[in-house]
């Protein structure tokens, strides 16, 4: 069977209320990672969590240093498993990730976190011209309201917008309640 690992993308305190750039929904979604990581902990399969942080400290959120840019109590990681620190939305770019992965020969990953429309959709892509075929855990990812050209775009049709573009042609896109249960 081919290895496995858990990847859980920018779960990180400036996304919940009191961060400086809250998630519509964040607080569902870190529960719903936060039983895929114990299965996978339970499981004995790697978990892998990449954190944020902007390069400038006058950054909007994810300032270095700050707070905000930790990783979310719901989410710290344990004993050896890895922290990836990135200042891209792809969080293969310039990272140790795919060197990670090849260390634990991980062939295939499971993809939860924020922002739906941004990192989440970055990282699958990436992930799946590197050629890992990737699963992404819709309910255990969140998005924001965004505006385009005068338009204003509820989180939930954006998020379903950038699933259903990841289903239709990059990955599996299923609910925690449906993996867990595979």
């Amino acid at each position: 069977m081919t290895q496995q690992a858990l990847i859980v993308v920018d779960i990180q305190n400036d996304y919940f209320p009191a961060g400086k750039w809250p998630l519509v929904g964040v607080e569902a979604a870190a529960d719903n990672a936060a039983r895929l990581i114990r299965a996978f902990r339970a499981a004995g399969r790697l978990v892998v969590h990449i954190r944020h942080e902007f390069t400038r400290p006058d950054a909007p959120f994810f300032a270095p240093g700050t707070p905000g840019a930790q990783l979310h109590a719901k989410v710290l990681n344990q004993g050896n498993e890895p922290v990836v620190l990135k200042h891209y939305i792809n969080s293969f770019r310039d990272t140790e990730l795919k060197a990670i992965l090849d260390r634990h020969s991980i062939g295939e990953l499971v993809v939860v976190g924020n922002m739906s429309h941004m990192c989440v959709d970055g990282i699958t892509r990436a992930a799946v011209d590197f050629g890992y075929p990737t699963t992404v855990i819709h309910d255990a990812c969140a998005s924001r309201d965004l505006e385009f050209d005068g338009v204003e775009v509820p989180a939930a049709q954006v998020h379903a917008a950038f699933m259903a573009a990841l289903a239709f042609g990059y990955a599996k896109v299923i609910s925690t309640d449906d993996y867990l249960s595979a």
